[in-house]
């Protein structure tokens, strides 16, 4: 593994870090087993999900993915007191509460049939939910990996996910144990690395401030005060809700805005009401987005991405001269991001010894929220491609999905388009927003009046 995907796994261990993938087709009435056979033979053919992790001893090396093969608990069919979409957002609150353990299996699918009046159409719906761990994919790679699952016969063509994987190994638990005592030499080399590449990181930090300081490239995001939806909460109050908002794609096509920019605008109108609601209003909200990187920038790891900290601008009251602002907030972040100075930085990552990530992990104050955040909320943005989708015989309606929550995002939103439709997920800490259907109408609200006002 990549440090950066052993990074993943190591933290799933602390903490929920599983990305869901949820894709809602019409319900045929094809018998479950035919669907289970149907998964297990099609994961066959993907190079990442015929893999598991395996773990070097003392963590001397990163871990490995191995071969394994499908198993009948890797689908887990779900039946709701009554199958309607209340019941069904109900029981995704509580799968989104659980994880993977990449180890034995770092994927499986869930399954919710017969939903009565799920959006998209007349007819019962079949939610099919892929749960992965997050050392396999990011939100990118994921996508790809659903897509192989679910494509068509004749549109499962071979893609970067449909082989087997470069970062396969083939050892056996001697093989592996092996690869700690060969692990052992080469720390001596790794620490030396790491401090090399320590130095130049550290110039490259000073070259960064220097080209900030002469306007030569945009300053780094902001920090901002934690919010209501940001303080930690007991854990025995805790729960996992979500909640999804199914909109048509033309609906949020403004022009000259992209989607993100339109849903983060009505996300900035959104969560102020919401704040100013239970008392706590903000002078300023920010947003961590995620950022695809090129396939070049770490080209060994599967988590290939940034999260860039965008001003969400509720100090300006003009909607249009906001949403402005936040593109432009946008665009200077990922200027800033994709700027080979902070790829030098990255370097030294490559390099760790794994010993001492695995120790940095374990100690890294998870429970804690420190005084300045980089955003309130998390809005994750990803177009999953066309509508050409299908699960036992029924055409796909939807997709949506639900970034991981933390001890300092409680409120997180995904943003998926597949085809003529865009959801976006909700996934929140019952404790910290202990009424997300007031929230999740604000937003129905805020989307309209973002959508209407910037036209």
């Amino acid at each position: 593994m990549a440090p950066q995907d052993a990074t993943m796994y190591w933290l799933s261990g602390r903490t929920r870090n599983d990305l869901f993938l949820l894709y809602c087709f019409t319900d045929t009435g094809r018998p479950s087993a035919e669907l289970r056979a149907f998964v297990a033979e099609r994961s066959a053919r993907i190079g990442d999900l015929r893999v598991r992790a395996r773990d070097v001893p003392g963590d001397l090396d990163y871990p490995s993915w191995v071969p394994c093969e499908f198993t009948a608990d890797q689908f887990i069919e779900h039946a709701l007191p009554t199958p309607d979409w209340v019941h069904l957002q109900a029981a995704l609150g509580d799968v989104v509460d659980t994880g993977v353990d990449a180890s034995v299996r770092p994927w499986r699918v869930h399954l919710f049939r017969g939903i009565v009046d799920a959006p998209g159409g007349a007819d019962q719906a079949l939610v099919a939910v892929l749960q992965m761990s997050h050392a396999l994919a990011d939100g990118r790679r994921a996508a790809e990996i659903a897509r192989a699952l679910f494509a068509e016969e004749g549109d499962a063509t071979p893609n970067s996910v449909s082989g087997t994987p470069r970062s396969v190994v083939l050892p056996s638990r001697a093989m592996a144990t092996a690869a700690a005592v060969l692990a052992l030499p080469r720390l001596p080399i790794r620490m030396a690395r790491t401090a090399v590449l320590g130095y130049r990181a550290f110039r490259a930090q000073q070259e960064l401030a220097e080209l900030t300081a002469a306007g030569e490239l945009p300053p780094p995001g902001p920090d901002f005060p934690p919010s209501l939806v940001n303080h930690a909460v007991a854990e025995v109050d805790s729960a996992h809700r979500v909640r999804l908002i199914v909109c048509d794609a033309v609906s949020l096509r403004v022009p000259e805005r992209t989607v993100t920019v339109v849903v983060l605008t009505a996300v900035s109108l959104a969560l102020a009401r919401y704040l100013e609601k239970r008392g706590g209003p903000v002078d300023k909200l920010g947003a961590q987005v995620p950022m695809a990187l090129s396939d070049t920038a770490k080209s060994n790891a599967h988590n290939n991405y940034r999260s860039l900290s965008v001003d969400l601008s509720i100090d300006e009251p003009d909607l249009r001269a906001r949403a402005d602002k936040i593109a432009a907030t946008m665009a200077d972040r990922r200027l800033r991001a994709q700027h080979p100075l902070l790829t030098a930085q990255d370097r030294v990552t490559d390099v760790v010894p794994a010993p001492m990530l695995r120790r940095d992990i374990a100690r890294y104050p998870l429970d804690t929220v420190p005084d300045s955040i980089a955003g309130h909320t998390v809005v994750s943005s990803v177009y999953r491609g066309p509508a050409n989708l299908t699960f036992g015989g029924g055409p796909v309606r939807f997709t949506g999905g639900f970034p991981a929550i933390g001890s300092v995002m409680r409120l997180t939103h995904g943003v998926h388009g597949l085809g003529d439709t865009v959801t976006i997920s909700l996934h929140a800490d019952a404790a910290a927003i202990p009424d997300l259907d007031a929230y999740a109408e604000l937003l129905r609200a805020a989307l309209n009046e973002a959508a209407q006002g910037l036209k």
